[in-house]
């Protein structure tokens, strides 16, 4: 397995933060910053210091925390945005521009050869004062490609460390991942960052993709929540560059806290069935699928649970057998006879059957009935 030359900048503090009706408290920024430190992520962009003076507060409180992870603040090609973020103490401040003739015809109305050469005045501003600086292509994927790339030749003399090539609105797929990334990795003379939005559901695959493709900066956010449909999942990103990638440096073993984290903190539930992260990611119910998890979890399960911290748990439902019943019976301190496990199976699939769901105290219920005589009242 090749292993790939890769580090994440996780944006859950600024591109997470854009998702409607997100706001993180300075606190909570804090919180979810020490928690990406701790399982090694290389930048965090703690936010975007212009938009507002508590924003700017909670960036500089972030750089003074003394993080392994390098700082980043995003800014608008304004003098006044790059020194809002030097105020703050970061170590990378990334400066953007549209790139495509549709964005920089609605936001500045301008020629684009007009709008390069000012941010480029930016970008070496920047540079100038010591910080990394990471030019970012917004609606990269959009963009003339003759454009897109004299912007990120422009960007590299003038003193950019990175370029970004941002698909801001989820267009791409995994193939066309491929393409540019083997176009402009190996010909831009900086690391190539890769941001990536979930429009289509593609995000994740685009980012893994451009990973083995040969990009270096990979763009993520807990719980995959951003602006839209969100961007790419920093839980999936990092399990699969562990799985895929021949990467191991990162510790995987608090992804399921900080989901529920970043989860109480924003507001946003994910769904049960979310890789890696949702409450039913290592849940089973068939019969046939916990029979063979007993003898070999392997059978069904290609990332083990305890990787990322959570556990494996059984479901007793309509699909459920009988190896499943004994099994969480005895974890529970019940020990069945035969025939007490086929009462206890029937009631669990005629109330499952009769969607009538069976909670742990439903199930402490039938299996308190299952061991008395007296069954009397136990029908679906």
């Amino acid at each position: 397995m090749n292993r790939w030359n890769v580090e994440i900048c996780d944006v859950t503090l600024r591109d997470g933060e854009q998702t409607p009706g997100v706001t993180f408290t300075c606190e909570e920024k804090m919180e979810i910053a020490g928690m990406l430190d701790g399982t090694g992520i290389e930048v965090i962009e703690a936010g975007f210091p212009a938009v507002s003076a508590s924003e700017k507060a909670a960036v500089r409180a972030i750089c003074e925390m003394g993080l392994d992870a390098r700082i980043c603040a995003l800014s608008r090609a304004k003098q006044e945005d790059i020194d809002a973020a030097l105020d703050c103490g970061v170590d990378m401040i990334g400066v953007f521009m549209p790139t495509s003739d549709l964005h920089i015809s609605l936001k500045y109305g301008r020629p684009r050869e007009e709008v390069l050469a000012r941010t480029m005045e930016m970008v070496a501003y920047a540079h100038d004062h010591g910080v990394q600086v990471r030019f970012g292509a917004e609606d990269a994927s959009r963009s003339d490609p003759g454009f897109l790339f004299e912007s990120y030749r422009q960007a590299v003399a003038h003193g950019a460390d990175l370029v970004t090539f941002a698909d801001t609105v989820g267009c791409m797929t995994p193939i066309e991942m491929v393409a540019v990334v083997q176009e402009y990795a190996p010909s831009v003379g900086v690391p190539l960052c890769i941001h990536c939005h979930d429009d289509m559901g593609c995000a994740t695959a685009n980012t893994v993709t451009a990973a083995a493709s040969g990009a270096f900066q990979l763009h993520t956010t807990v719980n995959g929540i951003g602006e839209r449909a969100g961007n790419a999942a920093l839980e999936e990103v990092l399990v699969l560059l562990a799985l895929k990638g021949g990467i191991n440096r990162y510790d995987l073993s608090g992804l399921h806290a900080l989901s529920e984290l970043v989860t109480q903190a924003s507001g946003l539930s994910i769904a049960r069935n979310k890789a890696i992260v949702g409450d039913h990611a290592f849940a089973h119910e068939s019969g046939i699928h916990i029979a063979a998890i007993l003898r070999d979890p392997e059978a069904y399960e290609y990332v083990r649970p305890a990787l990322v911290g959570c556990d494996r748990t059984f479901i007793l439902g309509k699909h459920t057998g009988r190896h499943a019943v004994r099994h969480v019976a005895s974890s529970l301190g019940y020990d069945l006879e035969e025939d007490e496990i086929t009462w206890v199976l029937h009631q669990v699939k005629a109330r499952s059957e009769a969607k009538c769901a069976v909670t742990p105290e439903v199930l402490q219920e039938i299996l308190c009935k299952a061991i008395c005589a007296d069954r009397t009242g136990g029908g679906a």
